[in-house]
């Protein structure tokens, strides 16, 4: 068992990236920053991005890191570079880095069941039948980019085609063909490269119109986002049928900066921000939650922290409990035991929230940590 590097516990796990307990990042994030901070700079080393939102130059007010950029330098997503004194986006509406692929429905996602792909919600506005739509598939669209560093990032392979193949707006449209459903922008995070999925998205709409289709469109996001993108995001969901669905890492900020190198306060801004457009369509819901249960990191308590703001936004924002699996920077962690989740299902059922789901239960392993 790794020992905390500050207060010498064995008792709570650690994992060796950070030499820190989820108690001291929380108690003692002072003292904590600096394993912190390390344990960030040697993640991100590999990919020649900056170890931190950089703090000298124009300010870019794209994402909630707000960089501000030197001459010659990158922001933290990699997406926006300083060019003789000017910020310039690399991701246009001509020029998205991603890749993408069709599943077929109903599929894994984390928002399925309350998606109308599986159950069939807003048939028949937004769905192609009352129940599941078999025979019908998503676009799932992967961003190579990223506004956090994760370091338990279960899609980490992303940064090693950074800046590869280039895909126009209007080509990932032309993918969405007449047996697409739904499409959906993931990543990596979407939200470096949102003024690309927007433009994509209205293309596939206007066709989809056109022919008389149902097309969702949806982002799964740790959104941090502008205030504004994020409401152009959750119009297109809205009209679509679609979901924008935040990934949640933590209540706590210092535990957030500690899992994922950045403030969460944008993330939570704008979920108040997008918890506003519930009522304008109750079903299927516009808004979805969740959350990767971290063994040693994100407990009951933590969710507990994460379900009380939830409720207070909306009781009925949906809420998903992601098993972990055991990988990239924390790659020494177990994978989230069954014990861990059923007391973190609890904890937010105690919060107040009134619809919430263990998910990918097949990798909880029985048992609990020892």
């Amino acid at each position: 068992m790794k020992r905390c590097e500050i207060c010498g516990s064995t008792e709570r796990l650690v994992a060796r990236s950070l030499a820190v307990c989820r108690k001291c990042i929380v108690a003692r994030p002072g003292e904590a920053r600096p394993y912190v901070d390390e344990a960030h700079r040697r993640a991100r080393a590999p990919y020649a991005l900056p170890a931190f939102p950089p703090e000298d130059g124009p300010l870019c007010r794209r994402c909630g890191n707000a960089c501000r950029i030197a001459a010659g330098e990158r922001g933290y997503c990699g997406m926006v570079e300083n060019r003789g004194g000017h910020l310039r986006v690399l991701a246009t509406v001509d020029a998205g880095y991603l890749a993408w692929y069709h599943d077929w429905l109903p599929t894994n996602c984390v928002a399925s069941w309350v998606c109308p792909a599986e159950t069939g919600a807003g048939y028949p506005q937004y769905a192609h039948s009352e129940g599941p739509e078999f025979g019908y598939k998503n676009l799932a669209v992967f961003y190579h980019s990223c506004t956090y560093d994760c370091l338990f990032c279960q899609n980490s392979h992303f940064r090693g085609r950074y800046l590869q193949g280039p895909t126009s707006s209007a080509e990932l449209a032309a993918a969405a063909d007449e047996k697409t459903a739904c499409i959906c922008y993931f990543g990596g995070d979407p939200t470096s490269q949102l003024e690309h999925s927007l433009a994509a998205s209205r293309m596939a709409l206007r066709e989809a119109r056109r022919r008389g289709r149902v097309l969702r469109v949806c982002w799964e996001t740790n959104g941090s986002m502008s205030p504004g993108a994020a409401r152009r995001v959750m119009a297109v969901a809205l009209e679509s049928g679609g979901c924008v669905k935040f990934d949640v890492k933590a209540a706590d900020e210092s535990l957030n900066v500690a899992l994922t190198g950045v403030s969460n306060r944008r993330t939570w801004e704008n979920l108040a921000l997008l918890a506003e457009y519930i009522g304008r369509r109750p079903s299927p819901p516009p808004l979805v939650a969740s959350t990767l249960l971290v063994p040693g990191y994100v407990d009951e308590e933590e969710v507990a922290a994460i379900g009380r703001r939830l409720a207070a936004l909306d009781e009925n924002i949906p809420y998903s409990l992601l098993a972990f699996y055991p990988c990239h920077h924390m790659s020494d962690l177990p994978t989230t035991s069954r014990e861990h989740a059923e007391r973190c299902y609890r904890a937010a059922e105690r919060a107040g929230l009134k619809r919430i789901r263990l998910a990918n239960v097949h990798l909880l392993a029985s048992g609990d940590y020892e």
